[in-house]
């Protein structure tokens, strides 16, 4: 391996939306019917789901992921003048079924030949996730499917870190955490994790007190950077 390696670690743990899942799947699969302001759409959902969780969080008054994501549709389909009640509920239900990226099949498998724990920690609600899950046919390449469900505050609050330590058993310098949202990398170094940033959109480092250990493009390059030995 000549390029950078993280070592020690026993469990990789994924974000699940932009990290595993291309939450732009939804509206480019209605891209013909809702036009050219398909891009701008995705674009003010995904904005708006981010900042009503940590809204809430802030306002002490969480809902499940699964209404949040309502409620930011329901915004964004406002900011684009689109009112068709029956495209809206086509979106939730693509919602349920995003497209997994295409390399995180081979990975996860590669990361399980390696006997690495592998389990997703994320703002989703548990129904969403295991929708999702199962759509792309990961089921059997997880060790764990975690939602901040069980906490009941969304990322970055370090609870929801610390999920994974808990339910996995393994010390939190131990575990290599992977987003593609540098907010959440940044919540999840200062929490204490191995970070490896999954900067898929090309953005600018995040101006916060802690930063990831890797910055890559894919998670294709994950099992080398940890030294695994894959069949």
């Amino acid at each position: 391996m000549s390029g950078p390696t993280i070592t020690g670690i026993e469990a990789c743990v994924f974000d699940a939306y932009g990290t595993l899942l291309d939450f732009n799947s939804a509206v480019m699969r209605c891209a013909d019917e809702i036009g050219d302001n398909a891009t701008l759409l995705s674009d003010i959902w995904r904005q708006k789901q981010l900042q009503y969780t940590w809204l809430r969080s802030l306002m002490g008054t969480h809902a499940d992921f699964w209404q949040v994501t309502g409620e930011a549709l329901d915004f964004s389909l406002a900011a684009t003048g689109i009112d068709n009640p029956a495209l809206r509920e086509k979106l939730m239900t693509l919602y349920r079924e995003l497209d997994a990226f295409e390399e995180v099949r081979e990975t996860l498998r590669a990361l399980q030949q390696a006997n690495m724990k592998t389990a997703i920690l994320s703002n989703g609600a548990p129904e969403m996730l295991d929708a999702a899950v199962k759509a792309n046919g990961l089921e059997d390449l997880l060790d764990d499917v975690q939602s901040v469900e069980d906490v009941g505050i969304f990322k970055p609050d370090p609870r929801v870190y610390q999920m994974s330590v808990d339910r996995l058993g393994i010390a939190k310098e131990n575990i290599c955490f992977m987003s593609s949202n540098g907010w959440d990398a940044a919540g999840a170094a200062s929490f204490g994790f191995k970070v490896i940033w999954i900067n898929r959109y090309k953005q600018p480092a995040e101006h916060l007190p802690s930063r990831p250990d890797l910055v890559i493009d894919t998670l294709g390059p994950l099992p080398e950077i940890l030294g695994l030995a894959t069949l």
